[in-house]
């Protein structure tokens, strides 16, 4: 952005990482730095870094008149849907240089990346994107007709064409000095009602009747089984966090997991930290060791900086590879001096196994998957 030397700058990302942004300019650049809320387009000095986030850019219609300026998007995969506001504004604004940043640009899916590469000035319609470039089948769900990508083609020629448009793929460690990633897979062993609502789809556990009646919510019951319900799960956790004075960062997917890992931590007498859809308080993670910081998927697993801790222990697995990835990030990035560990607790012949090698492939473990998997 400096070496391209607009006269403005316009940076969008996420809320939480505005302050971090602010900053990181005013420590080592001379530009002023402005937090974007409705100040006038034409008050906007020059040589200035104008910061807001992406859920208020298509709020603030007047952007648009903005002109010789670079924009950089930080986890730019946040407008890989073309359709949502946030990427319909983005893509119509008209910037003399784009910088996209992103560790998850696909999240695996090549075709989510034709809103960036229109951002990088490849003037090819998604209708011939997916042509050249993916296998698709048509679907009857519900007696409606949809495209569904089962596959890619010419993945040479696209990687060459996005290096053309100024895309550049490397690995964390091929840009920056990051220690070793050590991942620690811990079976934990299975329950009777586990197997019972396999079986018979349906099971009472302390009062509260789950009932698998379609595939989506037998789905969601086993996962709830091999964590929420499952003892030996709690007491394998129970071991590890007794094991060590680190920080530890824990995710998790469900409510009732976090006020059972925050109830074990508690007995434990460690400070607790949190990152979910109700807020964020990371105070006891700033200022003492031995905390256990919870972070839910969707709120926390991008965007958020963790580097403090090492240790990361995943209570339970989400759906999403790109969440799953993401997640990984927060305490291998730079600051990080020392070896990250990642301690993942899978229920024994249970959906996690499933769940956990299918991200490892980088793919979503889909609710197709689940069903063929279970026939």
């Amino acid at each position: 952005m400096k070496q391209l030397n607009a006269p403005y700058n316009l940076l969008i990302c996420q809320k939480s990482k505005i302050k971090d942004w602010a900053e990181h300019f005013k420590t080592y650049y001379e530009y002023e730095v402005i937090i974007y809320k409705k100040q006038p387009i034409e008050d906007i000095p020059a040589n200035s870094v104008i910061i807001i986030n992406y859920d208020l850019t298509w709020r603030r219609p007047e952007l648009s008149n903005l002109r010789d300026f670079t924009m950089i998007l930080d986890e730019s995969q946040y407008i890989k849907n073309e359709r949502c506001n946030r990427a319909e504004f983005v893509l119509g604004l008209k910037p003399s240089n784009v910088i996209l940043l992103s560790g998850t640009p696909t999240g695996g899916k090549y075709e989510e990346l034709w809103s960036q590469l229109k951002l990088l000035g490849w003037n090819i319609s998604k209708k011939l994107f997916y042509k050249q470039y993916t296998i698709t089948e048509k679907m009857d769900v519900g007696g409606f007709e949809i495209t569904v990508v089962k596959g890619y083609k010419n993945v040479d020629r696209l990687k060459e064409k996005l290096k053309s448009h100024g895309a550049i793929f490397m690995k964390s460690e091929e840009a920056f000095n990051l220690p070793e990633q050590i991942e620690n897979i811990i079976k934990v062993k299975n329950t009777t009602r586990y197997r019972k609502f396999k079986k018979d789809r349906v099971i009472t556990v302390g009062g509260e009747t789950l009932v698998g009646d379609t595939a989506l919510t037998k789905l969601l019951y086993l996962r709830q089984l091999a964590s929420i319900y499952n003892n030996h799960k709690h007491q394998v956790l129970k071991e590890l966090l007794e094991s060590t004075e680190d920080r530890i960062v824990i995710f998790y997917n469900f409510k009732r997991e976090l006020h059972l890992i925050k109830s074990l931590a508690e007995g434990l007498e460690k400070p607790i930290s949190y990152i979910n859809g109700d807020g964020t308080d990371l105070n006891n993670y700033e200022t003492k060791s031995s905390t256990v910081t919870l972070v839910q998927y969707q709120a926390g697993a991008s965007g958020v900086n963790l580097q403090k801790a090492n240790k990361v222990i995943y209570y339970s697995l989400p759906l999403s590879s790109e969440l799953w990835m993401q997640s990984k990030k927060r305490i291998h990035r730079i600051g990080q001096s020392r070896a990250c560990f990642y301690y993942y607790l899978i229920t024994e012949k249970s959906v996690e196994d499933k769940i956990l090698k299918v991200l490892q492939e980088r793919r979503d473990y889909t609710l197709e998957l689940f069903e063929k998997e279970d026939t």
